[in-house]
């Protein structure tokens, strides 16, 4: 497919893409809107930053504006984090004005006031977006009609499948109908976590098993061709100022740090706050104002460096992010690739910097033979970024 012309959209969201300057799907767009377009069930896996989100919002809304039956919501998008869920909507809501939809999308997450989203529903969204839990509360409440939904989207699948979140997930899935459509989708959604979701899923209506599309869409090398991974090492005690020093080596853009231990989003950027460096922090404990101000500070660029931790920063598509900073090594690559993923988005190019101690660059040497990528080893010299040979030169 040459253009978005091509997959049988409706032409109002056709010439609203053409008016930001989108007109060439990706690869995965060209494979999933047509399967999701037919009214099939597909889980599909892609790399970050192929446009996953376009995927079903596109066939969705398509297939609203053709359908005779346009309840409230006829969608429903559940993603695993707040940022993601605003996200979601953002984009959803942008397309559903676009398209003339009444009512365009709602948000629906936990943090939020209540009653503000039970005032929400009255104005009968057509597409709603929330995270599991508080979605489950509403239809339990009798505030949110089910019945009327077409559409179920599950985003960034895997991590509502992690063993925290799986029971909460179940139990929303065993409420909605057996006739809608289902989408999963996720930069590592794995065999395992398919055939999980799968027997989660609502039996068709005699009883038999849902048939679904699985799609597992070949690399796109985003992460060798359009990303440069550099090796530090560093202590532990070590970090922030290494962190520090980095920065004002690179002076970045836009610079994305992240922490495993979200205890520490607050201490980190305060420190470096305090160095008189820009940022702010990011954290699932952070209330819904303060995560809004984070990421619209960081976005705008009225910050330079937002300091979070892997949930908040979840599925997050934050343009013009240069550098990703990794502060740890987790021994599970998926949390090197979503993180490594904020960057080099939309066909640019950047920079993914790992610090770690010894240890920890053991793990990253296994992960980057598993990956079949090159991590370049660095280290800061006289203010500036270099390859250790330099340095002894």
């Amino acid at each position: 497919m040459n253009s978005f012309s091509d997959l049988s959209l409706a032409p109002v969201l056709v010439d609203h893409l053409a008016s930001r300057g989108i007109s060439v799907p990706t690869k995965v767009q060209t494979e999933v809107i047509p399967i999701l377009s037919s009214g099939s069930s597909a889980f599909f896996r892609s790399e970050t930053g192929t446009g996953k989100t376009f995927c079903y919002l596109l066939p969705g809304l398509t297939r609203y504006l053709e359908s005779d039956e346009r309840g409230s919501p006829w969608m429903l998008v559940v993603a695993p984090t707040h940022e993601l869920a605003s996200q979601i909507k953002g984009e959803a809501g942008t397309l559903a004005k676009a398209a003339g939809i009444e009512g365009g999308a709602g948000l629906c997450i936990g943090g939020a006031p209540l009653k503000r989203q039970l005032e929400l529903l009255k104005s009968k969204p057509a597409v709603l977006v929330g995270g599991p839990a508080r979605l489950l509360e509403l239809i339990r409440l009798k505030k949110l009609h089910q019945s009327r939904i077409r559409m179920v989207v599950l985003d960034e699948t895997d991590r509502m499948l992690a063993p925290e979140m799986r029971d909460m997930l179940r139990e929303l899935l065993s409420v909605l109908p057996r006739e809608a459509q289902y989408a999963a989708c996720s930069a590592t959604l794995s065999r395992y976590h398919a055939n999980l979701l799968a027997s989660m899923l609502p039996k068709n209506t005699d009883g038999s098993d849902r048939s679904v599309v699985n799609l597992d869409l070949p690399p796109e090398d985003v992460l060798k061709r359009k990303i440069e991974h550099w090796a530090f090492f560093s202590e532990g005690r070590d970090k922030i100022e290494t962190l520090r020093k980095f920065l004002v080596a690179e002076n970045p853009g836009k610079a994305l740090v992240f922490t495993a231990i979200a205890g520490q989003v607050e201490n980190i950027a305060s420190r470096l706050a305090h160095r008189h460096v820009e940022c702010a922090g990011l954290h699932a404990k952070l209330d819904k104002v303060g995560r809004k101000k984070a990421i619209d500070d960081f976005k705008a660029g009225r910050i330079r460096v937002l300091v979070t931790s892997d949930l908040a920063a979840r599925g997050l598509d934050i343009p013009d992010v240069t550098h990703v900073i990794q502060l740890d090594v987790n021994e599970n690559e998926d949390f090197f690739i979503h993180r490594a993923g904020r960057t080099a988005r939309a066909g640019k190019s950047g920079i993914n910097a790992v610090f770690g101690d010894e240890i920890e660059l053991r793990k990253l040497s296994r992960i980057e033979k598993k990956l079949g990528i090159v991590i370049y080893p660095k280290v800061l010299w006289g203010g500036v970024v270099r390859a250790p040979e330099e340095e002894e030169e």
